[in-house]
């Protein structure tokens, strides 16, 4: 049962579906025979977590099977196809490194992590504890995020410790905690089926999550409608009954046009609104403030089509909303899911079978990263760091004295600037790419530049990695086990399948063997995960994301435990808000939006609305699919995508190198013409490091209560190479280059050794 080569053929690799029966007695056998073993585990990618086997040989990963699991019942994507191939990659970091005189060099462990804890030691006595910070990831399991909080408030005693999720969920985070007083989708993908209509909002969900696509198919195989709101048309835009192409910021004037409509035609859930609802006269008036001619003009969607979307979500018997990036990265991004959620409370959906709000977590550990306490302002369980009756449990579970741990602390998009700003003067990046993730990066560059040292734990050179002083090699996710929660709220197990390769170390283990080197070794004496799990759920217990109830042997008895979970005895709880929301009165708040245009508008200058997102063979900053497999020959390399209208008008052509303009700076790259996008729109996929990257021109701009940047909208203009580049005021992003920036290239001077010939882009 190994995975045919034929597998590997474009045609065949979009979200092919093995449907095979998992790990069964055959599979066990023939792995036995070849003298292999199968390991259990989840892919390492997006907030799916598919369920697949390994297989083991010789110690070492060399291949996959499918895993027949509850939400993917057999299919892999084309990334979790290749996901085993990280564990023995030619390119994986193999010891530590120290900079001198501007090089990365080999050094021991001792040897670094004694330099970390000096150059700390200096620094905090210096300026004070939060001079330093911790920088986290989002992909990594739990156990190792509850970790980070923990480390950075107990070793370090610092204030200043955020995570990469900042840049992903946090406005669905903020919206959901605001209206219904917990954050998680209320329903698990195998009740999508359930649903008559389904309106999918700023999600490209074919590409981003193809093994989640099938729970819609099979919705649609029962005759559910589906509409689609997207500035381009996507692949499920294209099999929609109704796809609406909404300008780039303009979801709530849409949103709230819908409302509208399902007001004035009588569909609103009146009973539902009285009995299990606060708010709703102020969202009434909220959606009534614009007409239709003025939602149209502010959204771009034509107002037939709005009153047909409305009319088809707002008659179906069940309905529910799906929503993602596309609407949560924007300076309203918050509002944006508040306008979803209040359409699904308007037609009393929440916590029906099947219907509601759904939030499309991104990546593999999303949703549990932001549970357990390594947020700015959080304590595990969603605790509060401001609440004083928070900080007493969670100082009681840790031994240390409630007055001890620091309070709120900046959050990653403001600590970088803080960094830029040489308030903080060292920092410790988690499995994090920030030089690709981040916007405008010709900042973030001068921030981790600004930083001495700046200490990277990772698995591979990333662009951020490779401008380290301290570098640090870890584990890939199936050399080490723990558990993720997946974007249904279902907490999954990974299981160990390898050894890291050389020198390199598990990430808790690293953390832990810092905290002693600090003193404060006798808070973190875990020998293995599960330790930390237990104390884990002790910590989460009796918090909104309440973890206290699920065991390891829980999670394989029942193929995942949805949280909360309260007691062992509890089976955990799959659908949410049946009979009452998470606030004190049981009562979900319905609050008002009202539209507000996107920080940055196209104006003569700059014409265009630049948009970004993901593509099916790539993940996030691609630190790991630039490397694997096929991917990297599907999609090597980005490209803008305009439509034919707009590049005739400027003589532009497809596979044509252009240049793509914001008052931020330029990057170049191929045209690509089609017609499925807005004419006043551009779109640039953001997975490419260096000069690829689409966030050097992207607005740092953030929602002001969540600090999530606006990377799905800004003012932009794209031109031939031949125009030349006129001067502007302000700062210039340099489009970076092995001259320009040598640190980014450390292969290229020779300083790391170079990975061999035909073992992956770098």
């Amino acid at each position: 049962m190994t995975v045919n080569k034929d597998f590997f053929e474009p045609s065949r690799a979009f979200n092919y579906d093995f449907q095979s029966s998992g790990a069964s007695a055959e599979a066990w056998d023939e792995a036995a025979r070849a003298g292999e073993r199968l390991v259990p585990t989840h892919c390492s990618f997006c907030g799916v977590q598919c369920g697949m086997n390994l297989r083991v040989k010789d110690g070492k990963v060399i291949g996959v099977e499918p895993r027949n699991y509850p939400h993917n019942r057999g299919s892999l994507c084309p990334k979790g196809v290749v996901a085993y191939q990280q564990a023995d990659h030619p390119e994986r970091l193999l010891y530590p490194m120290i900079r001198r005189n501007g090089a990365l060099q080999r050094a021991s462990w001792d040897e670094a992590l004694d330099l970390v804890v000096k150059r700390w030691t200096e620094i905090q006595e210096e300026y004070g504890r939060d001079a330093v910070a911790i920088y986290s990831g989002s992909s990594m399991t739990n156990e190792k995020c509850y970790l980070m909080g923990k480390f950075a408030r107990v070793a370090l005693r610092t204030r200043n410790v955020d995570y990469n999720g900042r840049l992903c969920m946090s406005s669905a985070a903020g919206a959901y905690e605001r209206a219904f007083g917990l954050d998680r989708a209320p329903l698990p993908m195998t009740d999508i089926p359930l649903a008559n209509a389904i309106l999918v909002v700023g999600s490209n969900v074919a590409e981003c999550f193809p093994v989640a696509m099938q729970w819609i198919w099979r919705a649609r195989d029962r005759g559910a409608k589906l509409i689609v709101v997207d500035p381009r048309e996507t692949p499920a835009a294209r099999t929609a009954d109704l796809w609406l192409p909404v300008r780039p910021g303009g979801d709530v004037a849409l949103l709230n046009a819908m409302l509208r409509v399902i007001i004035d035609d009588g569909l609103v859930d009146e009973q539902y609104i009285r009995d299990r609802t606060n708010g709703w006269d102020d969202v009434r008036d909220a959606a009534n403030e614009m007409s239709l001619d003025e939602a149209e003009r502010a959204s771009g969607v034509p107002k037939a089509r709005i009153v047909a979307a409305a009319r088809m979500y707002g008659s179906a018997a069940t309905s529910l909303v799906m929503h993602a990036r596309g609407i949560e990265h924007s300076t309203h991004g918050v509002d944006n899911c508040l306008a979803c959620i209040n359409l699904a409370l308007a037609r009393g959906q929440m916590g029906k079978p099947g219907g509601g709000a759904m939030m499309l977590t991104g990546q593999g550990n999303g949703q549990g990263g932001r549970e357990m306490g390594q947020k700015a302002a959080q304590l595990p369980g969603y605790r509060h760091i401001d609440k004083l009756e928070d900080r007493q449990y969670i100082a009681s579970v840790w031994g240390v004295p409630e007055e001890e741990l620091p309070g709120p602390g900046a959050a990653a998009t403001e600590m970088v600037h803080l960094m830029a700003e040489r308030e903080i003067k060292s920092c410790m990046v988690m499995c994090s790419n920030l030089m690709v993730s981040l916007p405008d990066n010709a900042v973030v560059q001068r921030a981790l530049d600004a930083l001495d040292p700046l200490v990277v734990v990772d698995f591979f050179m990333s662009e951020t990695a490779a401008r380290a002083d301290i570098l640090l090699p870890c584990a890939v996710w199936c050399e080490d086990e723990g558990t993720t929660t997946n974007l249904e709220g279902r907490v999954i197990k990974l299981n160990k399948a390898a050894e890291p390769p050389g020198e390199a170390r598990r990430d808790w283990e690293i953390a832990c063997d810092i905290a002693r080197r600090l003193g404060r070794g006798k808070f973190f004496e875990y020998r293995t995960p599960r330790d930390i799990w237990d104390e884990l759920r002790v910590a989460t217990k009796g918090g909104t994301a309440d973890y206290s109830g699920i065991t390891y042997e829980k999670i394989d008895a029942q193929s995942g435990v949805f949280w909360p979970c309260p007691s062992e005895d509890s089976p955990g709880t799959p659908r949410l808000f049946t009979d009452r929301f998470n606030h004190p009165d049981g009562r979900a708040r319905m609050i008002p939006v009202h539209y507000r245009p996107p920080a940055e508008t196209p104006s003569g200058d700059f014409p265009f609305y630049l948009t970004s997102g993901r593509v099916v063979y790539q993940y996030l900053s691609g630190t790991q699919t630039r490397r694997l497999g096929f991917l990297n020959s599907q999609a090597p390399e980005p490209w803008v995508e305009i439509h034919p209208r707009a590049a005739e008008r400027l003589g532009i052509t497809s596979e044509e190198i252009v240049r793509v303009r914001t008052p931020r700076g330029s990057m170049e790259l191929k045209a690509l013409v089609t017609p499925t996008i807005r004419p006043d729109t551009l779109f640039i996929p953001f997975h490419y490091g260096t000069r690829h990257a689409v966030n050097q021109i992207t607005n740092s701009a953030v929602e002001p209560k969540v600090k999530i940047p606006e990377y799905k909208c800004c003012a932009a203009t794209v031109e031939k190479t031949s125009a030349p580049i006129p001067e502007r005021p302000g700062k210039a992003t340099e489009n970076l280059t092995p001259e320009s920036a040598p640190a980014m290239f450390p292969y290229q001077r020779g300083e790391v050794a170079a990975p061999a010939p035909g073992s992956g882009s770098h």
